[in-house]
């Protein structure tokens, strides 16, 4: 079958034949029809998460998809084949950018009613994101105010949806372009980030979802009301992530000096700092396919390439601009 490789860290992926995807006693065999492009592809394939995920190379690219099962492992009970299935796999079990793909049970969930693939697939990362960074991490009760950066994304977009219907008073930051985009996803307060200051503009926030890192992240500490949390989604990860991980003890060190400033200055001010990097849950997923068909969130696909377009794809991500999430489309193959 077809897939996006990559074969060396730092050199371009690219379409190969690859072998047919194992399917265990517990897995579902899915024909893929829709992936989402996440930064997390390419930084995979730059190799910049080769200390933490350590993938054997060649691997196939691809955190997110969405297809029809073609058939099950012995052990699954939940899911027959025909069904449609969306997925954010296993962190050590990626390759969504294939014509299959092998995902285990519990990392599975069916589609939202009536939804097309394309809009499926560009969920289950950024929506799970979401959830475990606002639910889970945050904790967001009404009348909370949080600020979630970069709301036109595909993470801000979701997330600004989720908090809005958790009862928070969301704001966020958006170029000048997109300001009635996110006003139109619930934001409060926008704030146009290459014309105006967030830092002088907003304080008293209880969270902030972070997806810059840098200067960003610090200017974040202090809009933070005592006791508030930052919670990073691109870094820098800190000594709780590391042992979750069960990384060895050196990496573990090199971990907690990358996020060691920002970690004194968030005490300094009397705030919390921590890293997240979402799991997979087909448990999660499925809850929100229930906000989904309920109205309280919707997809936002702001592009669609071809399976063929996924390597350049990939690398016109980092320019970032773009609203909601890039999917590609990937051709159903009769198995």
């Amino acid at each position: 079958m077809k897939a996006v490789v990559v074969t060396r860290y730092k050199e371009r992926p690219h379409i190969a034949d690859v072998a047919e995807p194992i399917v265990g006693d517990g897995d579902v065999l899915i024909r893929v029809e829709a992936a989402g492009l996440n930064p997390l592809d390419q930084g995979i394939a730059m190799g910049g998460f080769a200390q933490i995920l350590r993938y054997r190379l060649p691997v196939i690219l691809g955190n997110e998809l969405a297809g029809t099962v073609i058939r099950v492992g012995e052990q699954v009970h939940g899911f027959r084949p025909g069904d449609r299935v969306y997925s954010r796999p296993d962190a050590g079990r990626i390759g969504a950018f294939a014509e299959r793909i092998a995902v285990g049970e519990a990392d599975l969930a069916l589609i939202p009613t009536a939804m097309r693939m394309e809009e499926a697939a560009s969920l289950p990362l950024v929506a799970l994101t979401a959830w475990q960074a606002l639910i889970e991490r945050a904790n967001v009760q009404p009348g909370q105010k949080v600020l979630i950066h970069g709301g036109a994304g595909g993470f801000g977009s979701i997330a600004i949806q989720l908090a809005k219907h958790l009862g928070a008073e969301v704001a966020t930051t958006a170029s000048a372009s997109n300001l009635d985009f996110v006003r139109g996803l619930g934001a409060d307060t926008v704030v146009d980030y290459r014309g105006q200051d967030f830092e002088q503009l907003l304080h008293g926030y209880v969270i902030v979802i972070d997806s810059v890192g840098g200067e960003n992240l610090e200017k974040s500490l202090r809009i933070l009301k005592p006791g508030g949390m930052a919670i990073g989604i691109a870094g820098p990860p800190d000594p709780a992530f590391a042992r979750d991980m069960r990384l060895n003890a050196v990496v573990r060190v090199a971990i907690g000096r990358l996020s060691s400033r920002v970690r004194r200055q968030a005490n300094s001010l009397g705030v919390s700092y921590g890293f997240l990097f979402m799991r997979a849950s087909g448990e999660q997923l499925s809850r929100i396919t229930a906000l989904v068909e309920a109205g309280a969130i919707r997809p936002i696909v702001g592009k669609t390439v071809a399976f063929d377009e996924i390597p350049d794809a990939l690398a016109a991500l980092k320019r970032g601009g773009k609203r909601g999430k890039v999917v590609a489309t990937i051709s159903p193959t009769e198995h």
